[in-house]
């Protein structure tokens, strides 16, 4: 699933794309991934195309929040969790820095 969300993201152009393994930090995911869209509707296009690419792979339906917003949009994928956040909302949250903090930086993919 990872995979399918790093390239869905890949494709659509987002920015700064970070996964963070979260084993043995939390047991609500195996993995979150932050990205950057350019704008409102940049964000709420990749997060679009991303829940749609999870369902038609076979993924089930993703939990979202804020897509109608389009500042910050989160996709609960289950095994993975995804962050689509405006670049000025990324910023401000720094959830990356966050949950990457005990985290070896040779563990973090970007």
């Amino acid at each position: 699933m990872l995979a399918l969300v790093l390239k869905s993201l890949d494709e659509d152009k987002a920015e700064d794309v970070v996964s963070i393994d979260l084993a043995g930090k939390t047991p609500m995911a195996d993995f979150m991934v932050v990205a950057t869209g350019r704008s409102q509707r940049h964000v709420g296009a990749v997060a679009d195309h991303l829940v749609r690419r999870l369902k038609e792979e076979g993924h089930g339906n993703a939990r979202v929040e804020g897509m109608k917003q389009g500042d910050w949009v989160l996709i609960d994928g289950g095994d993975v969790v995804i962050h689509v956040f405006r670049p000025e909302v990324r910023e401000f949250y720094k959830l990356e820095k966050m949950w990457s903090a005990h985290i070896p930086a040779d563990q973090i993919a970007v």
